[in-house]
């Protein structure tokens, strides 16, 4: 077992690390586009015939895949001084919580909607899968905080004339004679 570090925190990575990483993320998921689409392409002219419907969803599909590469693409692209040192690695594809995670699972899901819908045309609704989680996402991280939000707290200031609005409602508003 290795001995413990002095620090807890996680080891940065490194500019350079960073852009092999996205190279590698984005050929395995090139890869993983064309071998879906290839796949669906060569079992659907071989096994069954092209309708309306099943030509205008993989059209779709090959929009969803393009759209998403590119902006993978568009966000890991890296920077270079004149001279060919790297200026800026671009986004890390491979971060938590970011944004290419949801593209990632954009293309996992459209790969194998593309591929099962082999099997049965009912497939194609589990690509609704995508809107109905974007709208999860938008209720629990801005929907929800926002509406059930606790109200602010009185400050010092709202206190004092909180309590000088009451003793002028306690006061009588006519004097008597």
């Amino acid at each position: 077992m290795a001995p413990p570090t002095k620090s807890s925190k996680q080891a940065t990575r490194g500019a350079k690390q960073i852009v092999e990483e996205n190279a590698s993320t984005l050929q395995f998921y090139r890869y993983m586009i064309f071998g879906a689409f290839v796949t669906y392409l060569v079992i659907m002219s071989i096994l069954f015939e092209f309708t309306t419907k099943t030509t205008l969803l993989t059209s779709l599909a090959g929009m969803v895949f393009t759209a998403s590469y590119q902006f993978m693409s568009y966000m890991a692209r890296a920077k270079y001084m004149e001279s060919g040192q790297l200026l800026d690695s671009g986004v890390d594809l491979n971060m938590e919580g970011g944004i290419a995670e949801h593209v990632k699972d954009l293309i996992i899901l459209t790969s194998g909607v593309l591929v099962l819908s082999l099997i049965s045309n009912y497939f194609w609704f589990l690509w609704l899968l995508a809107p109905l989680r974007a709208l999860w996402m938008l209720w629990v991280n801005i929907i929800s905080p926002w509406i059930f939000a606790e109200p602010p707290a009185p400050t010092e200031k709202d206190e004092k004339k909180q309590r000088k609005l009451e003793r002028k409602m306690a006061r009588p508003m006519y004097k008597s004679h």
